[in-house]
């Protein structure tokens, strides 16, 4: 991995899945425990992070600012189902890193003939437009709109739009059949389009 999060205080015990970390985790408070999770997590959280930021070094930094938030935030909550709920933090996060920055001139919402964004940036699926969408009304309009879907549609979406996985990977990563990843898909993308149709008019 590009970079180092943290240093082992001392060797902790195998663990068989997420749950076990964050209770452990939750139990002890040893970073450690939380480090080895998260580490399994790194190359997702910063392929998440770069396609929204586009600025390696940027994307570097927020992975390493989403570990110190969550040496915090799994104190505070309760988190059954870590892979999603993290992909969900590290994406609310960057969109926020965006918004701060509301001259951000990378990435404008212009679809190919594909019906995908030119630049393949996150949202391509969601417009039919051809006309660019100013950025920071789109993401903020985005933000609100994944926020009303079910965690499992969020999951998918993000998964397979931003991450550009396939149908097995994001079975395999989300623990979904490939079935119920289709329908989440599909259900997702056409709910994120009429809620984002609706939040604009």
């Amino acid at each position: 991995m590009f970079l180092t999060l943290f240093r082992k205080s001392r060797p902790t015990p195998p663990r068989s899945n997420a749950a076990d970390y964050v209770a452990a985790y939750r139990a002890t408070g040893d970073l450690a425990i939380l480090g080895e999770l998260y580490e399994q997590h790194m190359e997702l959280i910063y392929a998440v992070c770069y396609n929204y930021l586009r600025d390696e070094e940027e994307a570097k930094d927020a992975v390493m600012n989403l570990f110190e938030q969550l040496i915090t935030d799994l104190r505070k909550h309760d988190v059954q189902q870590f892979g999603p709920w993290l992909h969900s933090v590290a994406r609310n996060y960057c969109l926020m890193q965006l918004r701060k920055n509301q001259a951000h001139p990378k990435s404008q919402l212009v679809t190919n003939a594909s019906g995908e964004l030119a630049d393949g940036s996150v949202s391509s699926f969601l417009f039919d437009e051809t006309d660019p969408l100013d950025q920071e009304a789109d993401l903020t309009l985005m933000e609100t709109c994944l926020k009303t879907l079910p965690a499992e549609q969020q999951t998918c979406l993000t998964l397979f739009y931003l991450e550009r996985k396939t149908y097995t990977e994001i079975a395999d990563l989300s623990g979904f059949g490939l079935k119920q990843v289709k329908s989440f898909l599909q259900n997702g993308r056409r709910n994120m389009k009429i809620c984002m149709r609706k939040e604009s008019l």
